[in-house]
């Protein structure tokens, strides 16, 4: 009996897998996670100038962001965005707060906004939600996430702060918590992120529980792909002999469109999830 119940969870296991795979070809994921990476890249700088905006209300300086974004992206990238975040710092001014506010968060809201129309095609489902629904959920939702990153930013500061009190207490040294500190925190807000990211934004009615699955794929599979890109990046692609200048642009367009792949994948997943439980 126990062989009969193993070899139909093993054509379930199968089928499901197959089924994945199939929808993954059929949508023809490569092409929207180039689109993601476009997107991406338009709105990665208004995204950064907002949350500069929002640093001097913190105890959060941009080497604070440079650290985090530096344990996923290449150097060539992060050179590019490092240089790019002292200009913004250099130019910046009272207006950011104001109109020029507006403006970044409209404009960073793209990459949110073509997230969604990705898992709609993921679900087979039409966007018919009004213009101004769907964009003021994709506004919510980066805002959201930009209020995610600060969160992330802020726990290991004052988390570092509460293990230096305890462990000069008990004499300890903290340095490899910091580290484990560092990845657990990552790993749960990107997990909530997605979760988040899964659950509203499609234009179909899902529940929480069923977009975790897609959202512990794509945190995990995210920072493993971006670890690894970021490795053979650094150690054995030369992108800034090939195109010059233009290096490290190429590198982080390639970063996004890795990024959107497993962005997209996750949400194939819950959709593929929701049709076989349908289907019982």
């Amino acid at each position: 009996m126990a062989k009969v119940v193993t070899d139909v969870d093993r054509y379930k296991k199968k089928s499901l897998l197959k089924h994945l795979y199939e929808k993954i070809k059929e949508d023809e994921i490569t092409g929207l996670a180039a689109q993601l990476a476009y997107y991406f890249l338009l709105s990665i700088f208004p995204m950064l100038i907002f949350t500069i905006t929002l640093l001097p209300y913190f105890p959060i300086s941009t080497e604070d962001i440079i650290s985090m974004l530096d344990a996923y992206v290449p150097d060539d990238s992060v050179d590019l965005l490092e240089s790019s975040l002292a200009t913004i710092m250099e130019s910046r001014n009272g207006g950011l707060l104001s109109f020029g506010i507006l403006a970044t968060i409209w404009s960073a809201s793209n990459g949110i906004n073509a997230i969604i129309r990705a898992l709609n095609h993921a679900y087979d489902v039409e966007e018919n939600r009004s213009f101004i629904v769907s964009r003021a959920l994709a506004l919510v939702l980066t805002l959201a996430m930009i209020f995610v990153v600060v969160v992330s930013l802020l726990l290991p500061i004052f988390g570092r702060m509460i293990l230096e009190v305890v462990f000069d207490i008990l004499g300890f040294e903290p340095s490899y918590v910091y580290t484990l500190l560092r990845w657990t925190i990552s790993i749960a807000v990107t997990t909530f992120v997605f979760t988040m990211l899964y659950w509203l934004a499609p234009n179909i009615k899902i529940s929480l529980k069923s977009a975790w699955p897609g959202a512990l794929f794509a945190s995990i599979g995210w920072a493993l792909s971006s670890l690894a890109f970021s490795f053979y990046v650094n150690s054995f692609g030369n992108y800034t002999s090939t195109y010059g200048s233009l290096g490290g642009l190429i590198v982080l367009m390639l970063w996004f469109y890795l990024s959107g792949l497993v962005i997209i994948v996750g949400g194939e997943i819950n959709a593929v999830l929701r049709h076989n439980r349908a289907k019982k």
